[in-house]
């Protein structure tokens, strides 16, 4: 069984739910990756979401973009993303790693190289912001392949007809967009997205999660109430960046811990 299906059947026999913490590879230092990936699983991370660096990003708000920008600007790409994850695994066989990103570093490399690169490295799952499922047929079959599963998006424009198709073909997980916008805006309405949440729990096969938004505890937890997890990005990106390259481990753990403790507390 993939890890992330393992890590989402354990929570749900917990009655827990997911905390899935974003960082951007190569941001706020090449060094600080993987500690930063340590820290947020021993802060309460179920799922980590590993952004590689891209130059023209469709979805991501500034904070994301200045990150990706800082990280390319010292080198890292998709090759080093997959090198954090091999380190990262030296030390957790355990944790989900979901990398993020977008669909031209892949079909530079070719599906089925970059698959069996991303599975050999211990990657779990890939989210391709800009990846329509109809025309996924060819990374769906190499993914298949080496065990790697694709992540799909929902947003709140996406047709009942549409969403009928990524409940069907959703892997892993469904992440759902919970504002028409770009990642940090302050554009969150947790009734009108707890709404669309449990139209959409109930057609998916998968548990959901939800995104955009959530910055802090109490967004998490309002979230989370009909999501079976919550994604944080850009308020802790931001909060790297602030922190500097030494102390960013240290950041991680202090911005993650309450968000884990109040999403424990929240669980009826």
């Amino acid at each position: 069984m993939n890890r992330i299906d393992t890590r989402f059947a354990a929570l749900k026999a917990q009655n827990r739910k997911a905390l899935v913490p974003f960082v951007t590879a190569g941001d706020p230092a090449l060094e600080a990756t993987v500690p930063v990936m340590h820290a947020l699983t021993a802060a309460g991370a179920d799922v980590i979401e590993l952004g590689v660096p891209f130059s023209d990003p469709m979805a991501d708000g500034p904070t994301i973009q200045r990150s990706s920008e800082r990280a390319i600007a010292r080198g890292a790409g998709l090759s080093y993303a997959l090198r954090c994850v091999q380190q990262f695994r030296e030390r957790d066989a355990q944790t989900p790693v979901v990398l993020m990103g977008y669909l031209n570093p892949i079909e530079i490399r070719g599906a089925r190289r970059f698959a069996d690169a991303a599975a050999a490295a211990g990657v779990d799952g890939v989210l391709l912001v800009d990846l329509p499922p109809e025309e996924a047929a060819e990374l769906r079959a190499a993914f298949a392949a080496t065990g790697l599963q694709l992540i799909l998006l929902a947003s709140p424009t996406t047709t009942d007809q549409r969403l009928a198709v990524l409940a069907d073909e959703a892997q892993g997980y469904l992440y759902y967009v919970s504002f028409a916008g770009v990642t940090g805006a302050d554009r969150l309405d947790t009734d009108a997205a707890s709404t669309r949440l449990q139209q959409i729990r109930q057609r998916c096969r998968v548990p959901v999660v939800a995104g955009f938004g959530i910055k802090d505890a109490a967004s998490a937890v309002a979230m989370a109430r009909e999501a079976e997890g919550v994604v944080v990005g850009s308020a802790l990106v931001a909060a790297l960046a602030e922190a500097g390259p030494d102390a960013a481990a240290e950041r991680a753990a202090a911005f993650l811990a309450p968000l884990r403790q109040a999403l424990d507390r929240a669980v009826p």
